[in-house]
């Protein structure tokens, strides 16, 4: 046992796909909901193009009656391009509660599946080092990124699974700013 190393127990590849599944959760889940999110504020329907279209169709009818004597004509057009510009502000308050909504539970249930992948592979690698790194690279942080692993082996230090997780976010994060799909 004295030569073992101590991180085959669980894998060698512990530390790449634990990094690899939070930049899943990160870049590519998290930003393709944003992305969702800005589509589908600024995707128009066809019912609502339909009643722009109508709206800007009446106020045109309304404008080329400019006679005194289709006053009465103008005003009744105006008065119903009224009607419709409110019915579409009470279609668009509508659509985008529906559609936020939508995107709060696709946010919520990502949020929900995150935690719980992190959970289990807290409890499935706690006590178990995730990665040995020199001592001299991480000189002052050391006993930090060693948490929950036992400590140190042969000048390297244990890396532990909630630092880890901790790192990975923040340089998933990190590059997500500048990844652009």
């Amino acid at each position: 046992m004295e030569g073992e190393n101590p991180i085959e127990d669980r894998g060698f590849l512990a530390a790449p796909v634990t990094f690899f599944l939070v930049v899943v959760f990160q870049l590519l889940l998290s930003k393709w909901l944003d992305q969702l999110k800005k589509k589908g504020s600024s995707n128009n329907n066809t019912k609502e193009a339909e009643l722009r279209s109508e709206i800007k169709q009446l106020l045109r009818e309304a404008t080329a009656l400019s006679q005194p004597a289709t006053f009465a004509q103008a005003a009744k057009l105006r008065r119903s391009a009224a009607t419709k510009e409110k019915e579409l502000a009470l279609y668009m308050e509508k659509h985008n509660k529906d559609v936020n909504l939508s995107y709060d539970l696709y946010g919520n249930v990502l949020i929900v599946s995150k935690v719980v992948v992190y959970l289990i592979l807290v409890l499935w690698f706690w006590r178990t080092p995730i990665a040995m790194i020199a001592k001299q690279l991480v000189q002052p942080f050391g006993r930090l990124l060693s948490w929950g692993t036992g400590g140190h082996l042969a000048g390297h230090v244990m890396v532990g699974i909630i630092p880890w997780l901790i790192l990975s976010t923040r340089v998933s994060k990190y590059v997500c700013k500048f990844v652009e799909f």
